[in-house]
């Protein structure tokens, strides 16, 4: 698959309130398969054009694209990644590397400068970035309630039960910790609730939380690592309150923009990209059946988040209690009918 990726950035005082934009188009057609942009804080017009290119690329791999045509008026960039310019700024070599690092995924990139009036689309995307409304959005295409001719794969997703940091309201990624006395008790009552749609296989993150939670549910329990939760780095272990304290710019980056990492952690870009390949997987392994799925809250967010073709404000407005059950149904043509968000009633008694 071959694509257009137009890249921009930029930055208003440079440095000063920064976003990029992105567009992914089909070589042949011209048309819009991806857009995605986000807010950077403080930045220079280099660190945002590098930004745009960045999240032009995954969102070209995302898409399936194995040849990229670059196009950016950022002659800066565009000379860099070519090897034509030295990378001199200590700042840039980071955002090169990965760009680079991303390239290398792809059977063939090209870089063409264009002037900025042939850039106009990513443009848009970056000002308005930098305005502070970012976004993140493939074009859906339309569904209809006609009766389905074929079964749906229908995901019970499972949130794991209750941990010490879940209780402590603290980010839990990538820690090993194991279900607390509450937690063990909210798997058997999802369990039981969860029975009722007479799953045939649980498919789990390979933390303990999460095969400690699918276990009560009694059929084969299976890990995929693709369904791990997002790792949040420097911040692991840290509530809310004690990260805006100590990563403050860092954290209205994060929240600004799924690109953004935490220190030393995983995007929700990333995050998104194995998720989107768990969900793939699964679909074509278990077709017209109904299994359990369970996991975290970010991955549980992000699969939400696509059924419902929604934006990634999505992301920091859901709330998803620990043992809660969220049902999707995945058509064979690509339909999909979200039943039920955070499902918490077989909770209820215990107290």
């Amino acid at each position: 698959m071959r694509v257009v990726i137009e890249a921009d950035g930029g930055a208003r005082g440079n440095p000063g309130p920064a976003g990029f934009g992105a567009v992914v188009r089909d070589a042949s057609s011209g048309a819009v398969l991806a857009e995605r942009s986000g807010s950077l804080g403080v930045a220079t017009n280099n660190v945002a054009e590098y930004s745009g290119l960045i999240a032009g690329l995954e969102a070209g791999l995302e898409l399936g694209a194995t040849q990229a045509e670059v196009r950016m008026d950022s002659k800066l960039v565009v000379e860099q990644m070519t090897g034509r310019w030295q990378i001199k700024h200590p700042g840039l070599r980071p955002l090169a590397a990965k760009a680079a690092a991303l390239q290398r995924q792809f059977d063939q990139v090209s870089y063409q400068w264009v002037p900025r009036d042939r850039n106009k689309h990513a443009d848009a995307l970056a000002n308005r970035a930098m305005d502070g409304v970012a976004e993140s959005s493939d074009p859906v295409p339309a569904t209809n309630w006609e009766p389905r001719t074929a079964e749906a794969t229908r995901f019970l997703l499972i949130r794991h039960g209750e941990t010490a940091l879940t209780a402590g309201k603290r980010y839990s990624g990538r820690g090993d910790v194991p279900l607390s006395e509450t937690g063990r008790a909210q798997a058997l009552a999802v369990a039981k609730r969860a029975a009722s749609f007479k799953p045939v296989a649980a498919v789990t993150s390979p933390l303990a939380r999460c095969v400690e939670t699918a276990k009560p549910l009694g059929v084969p329990v299976v890990t995929d690592p693709d369904l791990i939760e997002c790792d949040f780095g420097l911040w692991e272990g840290m509530t809310f309150a004690e990260v805006r304290a100590n990563y403050g710019k860092e954290m209205n980056s994060w929240l600004a923009s799924t690109a953004v990492a935490p220190p030393g952690g995983e995007s929700f870009q990333q995050v998104a990209k194995r998720v989107r390949a768990a969900v793939a997987r699964l679909r074509e392994t278990y077709p017209g059946q109904t299994i359990a799925v369970v996991s975290h809250v970010s991955p549980i967010k992000l699969i939400l988040r696509d059924a419902l073709a929604a934006s990634d404000a999505l992301l920091h407005r859901l709330f998803l209690d620990a043992a809660g059950l969220s049902i999707v149904d995945f058509y064979p043509d690509d339909g999909v009918a979200v039943r039920t968000i955070n499902e918490t009633a077989h909770l209820s008694t215990l107290g």
